[in-house]
């Protein structure tokens, strides 16, 4: 399977994923860090996938996403952006609707 193919069975399979560096519990930056508390704060589970892990992944999803930075938050296949994004989501409100809707939708 091609880096392509892999990054798109991981957004179909998981409605709400953050490509970060590190994990959530152990960040390995404080971009990543930043997101994924505010991922948490939305009380909804979410998949996540170490960069740093697959440096074929890493350099592939910036290909894919036409993004060049981590982290990536992509919902429902979407990528929805990085760090001041989501940052940005989080304080008016927006993530916790995006995430929870997707969550939803998904248990459907």
């Amino acid at each position: 399977m091609d880096i392509n193919e892999t990054i798109k069975t991981q957004l179909a399979d998981n409605p709400v994923i953050l490509y970060m560096k590190g994990s959530p519990q152990a960040p390995q930056c404080g971009f990543s860090a930043k997101t994924s508390q505010a991922l948490m704060a939305c009380g909804e589970r979410f998949a996540f996938v170490n960069i740093l892990d697959n440096q074929e992944l890493r350099e592939g999803l910036k290909v894919y996403s036409s993004w060049p930075t981590y982290p990536q938050l992509y919902v429902n296949s979407e990528l929805v952006g990085g760090c001041d994004i989501i940052m940005e989501m989080a304080e008016n409100g927006e993530l916790a609707k995006l995430v929870k809707a997707a969550t939803k939708q998904a248990e459907a």
